[in-house]
């Protein structure tokens, strides 16, 4: 009877044990998860507060972070349990981590772009201004009245930060910041030699708006002989997505041995890869920096 007694306080000692460790490592779990959470939401609307304002894009980054988990947590999950298809799941989760950031880069590097293009006009526009007779932050004036953005937004900023006392060199130092564009660049360091040593700043900028002309005809002539190769990139590396997947309607039997076996997925891994080489090395060989 005494033994039995022992050995049922010693069995509820040892589940009282094993309930209390159990708590303790959820609870500290819980806390680094909690921890980890709140530094990956910082980070993430910083990040993205910054970059969208960046663009001109003035959207609530709390909201983008609950729409960035949503997607990136929820739709793998209910993909995984509506098909039962872990490595499926598995890819768009990898696809909706990298989306986001592929989307800032793309709407990143447009807007520099077009900027780029828009240039040489707004020199142009300025040396007219000061040629009769204005100066230069009246000059600024009329190109932000007058150019479409992102043009006319950026040096509506520059202005603004003028009017409430910011430092010229501060200012253009900002612009750079916002806007890492050889050409911008080459007009920033006109713009200080100008204030440095003088000079007719109107003149040098009808020669930088020329000479970024003449750069931006020649790339778009670069352009357009390369362009051949960039459509073989892409059509090379679309082709066997595409026969796989039709091969996927016609042979499901077969086709479903490359999702479901090691050496399948090993194939595809190996396969995958090789074509996305393929495609940064055409690209690489297209790409012409002038």
């Amino acid at each position: 009877m005494l033994s039995a007694l022992i050995g049922n306080t010693t069995f509820l000692l040892a589940v009282l044990c094993v309930f209390a460790g159990a708590a303790l490592l959820g609870f500290v779990i819980l806390n680094k998860f909690r921890g980890f959470w709140e530094t990956y939401k910082t980070t993430f609307t910083e990040n993205a507060s910054t970059n969208m304002e960046d663009m001109f894009m003035f959207v609530d980054p709390n909201l983008l972070f609950m729409m960035n988990m949503f997607a990136v947590l929820l739709i793998p999950l209910m993909l995984w349990l509506a098909t039962g298809n872990f490595i499926l799941g598995a890819g768009v989760f990898a696809a909706l981590v990298i989306i986001p950031a592929t989307i800032y880069k793309v709407m990143r590097a447009k807007r520099l772009k077009r900027f780029e293009q828009q240039l040489p006009d707004g020199l142009l526009a300025i040396s007219g201004a000061m040629r009769a007779g204005a100066s230069l932050n009246v000059a600024l004036e009329n190109v932000v009245r007058e150019q479409s953005p992102p043009l006319g937004q950026e040096f509506e900023l520059f202005l603004r930060e003028q009017r409430i006392g910011v430092d010229f060199e501060k200012s253009l130092t900002n612009m750079e910041e916002r806007l890492p564009v050889q050409d911008f660049l080459m007009l920033c360091s006109a713009l200080r030699i100008n204030r440095e040593i003088g000079g007719n700043l109107a003149e040098i900028l009808d020669t930088l708006a020329d000479t970024l002309r003449k750069k931006q005809a020649m790339d778009s002539k670069i352009q357009s002989l390369t362009a051949q190769g960039r459509l073989q990139g892409i059509v090379m590396t679309g082709l066997p997505v595409l026969l796989g997947v039709l091969l996927n309607f016609i042979e499901p039997e077969a086709m479903g041995k490359m999702f479901d076996t090691t050496i399948g997925l090993v194939v595809l891994g190996i396969s995958v890869t090789m074509l996305a080489l393929g495609y940064l090395w055409i690209r690489k060989i297209v790409s012409i920096d002038i």
